[in-house]
């Protein structure tokens, strides 16, 4: 399994269309295949850094579940709705393992 940290800049005027854009992910990342974890907006400190986290089995999952995402109807339109509204200023993907063990709480 592996994770994927999605970092983003985004333009801190435009909160609530990221805010937006994360809650349709929330729809269409799980039914395209991935585990999805959460989005995660500012809210103390930087007003310009936010995060999506997701894991998946691996990276050739990843491709095949990149290729459902683009065919998703959701997922179309809200690649369009970021293009649109330009509130991502910088996007980037770090795939990370996962090197420890859960521990209970």
């Amino acid at each position: 399994m592996i994770t994927c940290f999605i970092q983003y800049q985004i333009d801190p005027t435009k909160k609530a269309q990221f805010e937006q854009y994360a809650r349709n992910w929330g729809q269409a990342i799980p039914r395209c295949g991935a585990d999805l974890i959460g989005y995660f907006s500012p809210h103390e400190g930087s007003s310009t850094l936010a995060y999506g986290v997701y894991s998946i089995e691996s990276l050739a999952a990843y491709e095949q579940y990149r290729a459902r995402l683009a065919a998703d109807p959701l997922g179309q339109e809200n690649y369009q709705f970021a293009k649109q509204e330009r509130f991502i200023l910088k996007e980037n993907r770090t795939f990370l393992k996962l090197a420890s063990e859960n521990f209970p709480k």
